[in-house]
């Protein structure tokens, strides 16, 4: 039986089944209703990346994702660098699979239930397993400019980075507005899903990492699975 309590404006749900079998249940259940939707983002993601390599190479949009990539290097400066450096960082792999790691057992602990851990570790492994499978097929070449970053072995497209900061911070954003009524909470919740997002993006641009269509692919990616988990796996009781 579910018994909800208020604790500081915060809901806290206690679920009836042992912990083990609970997340064996919220595991299958999110795989049951994510299955389809993720293959058909990768679909539409890869056609956005054949277009671009095959049919766009050389249109305006090739022309244009070169030029501000070049306009960009030839602005830097030492202060760009490091504060692009440390958005970089937001969202590097190691730093995404430890706050995915944190965020799961402080809402495991705060709610004392899985779902909201399932949400955002779905919304991290689902949106890393589209970009993966996207990098396979589209082989981009990164932009020929001076990089600031060690370029991994994987296409430039989409960003991954940009990609996994919209999920991650984005799901984090989610519970947040759906646990809270605290004004001040909600908007930084929402603030930070947004601006992380977008330096992210534009510090991979800045750094010589991607094309402007790579970072815009990659927030429509992110975009795109955030919601689906949101919508997909959002409790029916937590529903408005």
């Amino acid at each position: 039986m579910t018994r909800t309590s208020v604790v500081s404006g915060l809901r806290l749900h206690h679920e009836g089944p042992s912990g083990h079998v609970a997340l064996k249940q919220e595991v299958a259940g999110a795989l049951r209703r994510l299955a389809l939707p993720a293959v058909l983002i990768a679909a539409a993601v890869i056609g956005i990346g054949l277009l671009l390599t095959r049919v766009l190479d050389t249109s305006w949009v090739a022309t244009e994702d070169r030029e501000l990539s070049a306009e960009l290097a030839a602005g830097r400066s030492s202060d760009g660098n490091e504060v692009t450096s440390i958005f970089t960082l937001l969202a590097e792999t190691p730093t995404i699979v430890a706050l995915t790691a944190v965020a799961a057992v402080v809402f495991r602990l705060a709610f004392q239930r899985w779902r909201e851990s399932v949400i955002v570790v779905c919304a991290v492994v689902g949106e890393t397993l589209i970009f993966w499978l996207t990098t396979l097929l589209i082989d981009r070449q990164r932009p020929r400019i001076p990089q600031l970053d060690e370029a991994p072995p994987t296409s430039g497209f989409p960003s991954g980075h940009t990609a996994a900061s919209v999920a991650f911070y984005g799901s984090v954003a989610l519970i947040v507005l759906w646990h809270t009524r605290r004004a001040w909470l909600r908007w930084l919740a929402v603030a930070l899903a947004i601006a992380v997002p977008l330096a992210v993006g534009a510090s991979r641009l800045y750094r010589g990492m991607h094309y402007p269509t790579d970072v815009i692919t990659g927030l429509l990616l992110g975009a795109a699975w955030l919601s689906t988990v949101g919508i997909r796996l959002r409790p029916e009781r937590d529903r408005r």
